[in-house]
């Protein structure tokens, strides 16, 4: 009887704890309001190797009401919703900015540098790309249709976690 007292008492713990633990995550993410910016890239590497995820990274600049747009109405939105947390690493880059860098190789570089290499002329740009830094899908370029945005920001995450993981890589 006594087992049977401690055992109801145990799982009813495990219970709670279990709870608390999924309402403690579901209010992490939403306190979420800013897409994370990066500084190195390595980070985001070893985490979508080990993950076996993308990663997103929107090219931004400060000024820019439609990298805003874009920031508030789709990606934050990605970021608190916890199905998007086995999709892909979402990640921004200032794409004028001089501030340090470290890209996929691990070599130092700028988000200007990165951006130029890149090929990134406009904002907002979001690309998907592997653990080695390699593009996986067409880049997003710009906010010229809004109402379908997310599809397309879906389809492309879909697309470049199909390649990653595709069992030929």
């Amino acid at each position: 009887m006594i087992i049977k007292r401690l055992f109801s008492k145990a799982v009813a713990l495990g219970l709670g704890l279990a709870s608390l633990a999924c309402f403690s995550l579901a209010g992490a993410a939403a306190l979420v309001d800013e897409v994370p910016v990066t500084t190195d890239l390595t980070r985001e590497a070893a985490l979508s190797q080990s993950r076996q995820l993308p990663v997103m990274i929107l090219f931004s600049a400060p000024k820019c009401p439609y990298c805003e747009r874009v920031k508030q109405e789709f990606l934050v939105p990605m970021l608190r919703n916890p199905e998007y947390e086995g999709k892909v690493i979402i990640r921004q880059i200032e794409y004028q900015s001089r501030s340090r860098l470290v890209d996929f190789s691990g070599k130092a570089t700028t988000p200007a540098q990165f951006s130029l290499l890149q090929k990134v002329r406009l904002t907002p740009t979001i690309k998907l790309f592997d653990a080695e830094g390699h593009v996986l899908t067409e880049p997003l370029v710009g906010l010229t249709t809004p109402d379908y945005y997310g599809a397309y920001l879906d389809r492309a995450i879909d697309e470049a976690l199909a390649k990653i993981r595709a069992p030929s890589r």
